[in-house]
């Protein structure tokens, strides 16, 4: 009779906390993990190359948890007011951020932030690397990457550069491909992707650097001009396209990856739950497809993790310093 009195308190004990507004125990919420619907925070604006990489992984992870996986976009600042919303939310395993190669510049773009850049998440997994696309207005004096880079170093300041703002991807990659060339060009910065690419169609502006994700359907439709991608092998899904070595700017290149992370502090055993349903979100037929007509793919399974994420994560943030301080832009 003891032993099922202790059985039966050690049950009630969840349900009258939750009546009670008392936190389950950590072992108990670890163990019926999730409970609830997770949020993966987007720190940019609905409809850009990350927003869409989030929410085809969203989806696919909801049917593994068991519980709908919301995408909340929180835009501004270079990404930083998104991740610091995630980096000061309760460590619980239901506020997440999905991020881009930001995470590895923002620690040498950024001097002053509200939050920790380094310590400030545990790494759940890599999701994806997206290839880069050189191109420019569809109408520029220039047959391939050669003349392009000619014209560049004729014409130098006079040829308008367009970036998503000070830490975007297209910013980046913008800073090397101008450090390969050796010549500088007018950067024009937007508050985001899809204006900069609206202008660049338009003839407003005359060259970009982007991920796949937001240029293949623009290329395709003969919208814009590509020179070459910034991979070391040709794309399936622009194989027309040469890649940076092929066009004779050996060195040039960049892939924008993406992770997932949670808040530092978050149970062992729910970073690994998050991890293998990352893992098997990854595996999704529909979701791989998706990737590839964007000009991507998931990457493989091991490095879904959140060893593999932090050790790639880290050597990232190694990377880019000495680029940036090269440069000497910072975004505060």
């Amino acid at each position: 009779m003891i032993r099922s009195r202790r059985l039966l308190a050690a049950l009630a004990l969840p349900a009258l906390s939750a009546l009670a507004g008392w936190p389950a125990s950590p072992a108990v919420a670890q163990a019926t993990y999730p409970t609830r619907s997770i949020t993966i925070v987007v720190p940019f604006a609905a409809g850009g190359p990350t927003d869409t990489v989030t929410r085809l992984v969203a989806e696919a992870m909801g049917r593994d948890l068991g519980q709908p996986v919301v995408v909340e976009n929180v835009g501004g600042a270079g990404g930083t007011l998104g991740a610091a919303r995630v980096a000061q939310a309760r460590p619980d395993g239901y506020s997440l951020l999905l991020h881009h190669i930001g995470m590895g510049t923002t620690p040498s773009l950024y001097r002053r932030l509200s939050y920790d850049a380094v310590n400030g998440f545990d790494p759940i997994g890599l999701v994806t690397e997206v290839p880069m696309t050189i191109i420019a207005r569809k109408d520029i004096p220039a047959n391939n990457l050669q003349e392009l880079v000619e014209l560049i170093r004729r014409q130098r300041q006079e040829l308008n550069y367009a970036n998503a703002g000070i830490g975007a991807a297209s910013h980046l990659c913008g800073l090397l491909f101008q450090t390969a060339v050796g010549a500088p060009m007018t950067t024009v910065p937007y508050r985001g992707t899809g204006p900069a690419m609206t202008d660049l169609i338009g003839g407003t502006v005359d060259l970009m650097c982007d991920q796949t994700t937001n240029t293949t359907e623009h290329i395709r439709a003969g919208a814009v001009r590509a020179f070459a991608v910034t991979t070391a092998q040709r794309l399936p899904s622009l194989p027309d396209i040469p890649t940076t070595a092929e066009a004779g700017l050996p060195g040039m290149e960049v892939t924008v990856w993406h992770a997932l992370y949670a808040p530092k502090g978050t149970p062992e055993a729910v970073v690994n739950r998050l991890s293998r349903s990352l893992q098997f979100a990854l595996r999704d037929e529909k979701l791989a497809q998706r990737f590839a007509d964007l000009g991507t793919a998931p990457v493989a399974q091991d490095r879904a993790t959140p060893a593999a994420a932090r050790a790639f994560w880290q050597a990232d943030i190694a990377k880019w310093r000495p680029v940036i301080e090269a440069a000497g832009q910072y975004a505060d």
